[in-house]
């Protein structure tokens, strides 16, 4: 899980349906681009993608993608569908509007695998599972145990405005589906 899903997941149960979350880190997604194209090209591509991840206007950010991609298309099919294919995801923080130091921690996955790495330690030893509830106790006593190692969140005195920009995609979901 990266650490937009571990938001997604909290603000999920708090306040209802999120925007989706990156599925991997940036890094990752930079690699299944850059791994389509040549080595003459990687660099190039690499440094626009980092340069339109890095914006903080989503659209701005989008526009240069989906320019990217439609450079890339004719000679680098693959990496074209690859920057399509997780555009949303990848800039669904980014649309929030959070502040620099919320985005830089809600883009790594860091925080969420480090408690999932203490949440498998905490189950590793078990050696008959009896049923699905045994399963879910254990990892709920290892998410405790991963509990007492979390520092404050970089940005934590602006999480209101992380809040905020969840109720207002809340509100824009309710309204989808009550017109549909």
């Amino acid at each position: 899980m990266g650490a937009g899903r571990e938001t997604a997941g909290m603000c999920a149960v708090l306040l209802g349906p999120v925007p989706r979350a990156p599925r991997q880190p940036l890094t990752r997604q930079e690699r299944n681009v850059t791994d389509h194209l040549p080595q003459a090209e990687r660099t190039f591509v690499a440094r626009k993608l980092r340069a339109a991840w890095s914006r903080t206007d989503a659209h701005q950010a989008e526009r240069e993608l989906r320019a990217l991609a439609k450079h890339l298309e004719p000679k680098h099919p693959g990496a074209a569908a690859s920057i399509l294919e997780g555009l949303e995801e990848t800039l669904t923080v980014t649309r929030l509007g959070l502040t620099p130091s919320l985005l830089r921690t809600f883009k790594t996955p860091n925080p969420v695998e480090s408690m999932i790495s203490i949440a498998r330690d905490a189950h590793r030893n078990v050696k008959r599972w009896r049923d699905g509830r045994m399963a879910l106790r254990w990892i709920a006593a290892g998410m405790l145990e991963a509990e007492q190692q979390f520092r404050r969140v970089n940005g934590y005195r602006d999480l209101h405005i992380l809040a905020r920009a969840l109720e207002c995609h809340r509100e824009v979901i309710e309204e989808r589906t009550q017109v549909a």
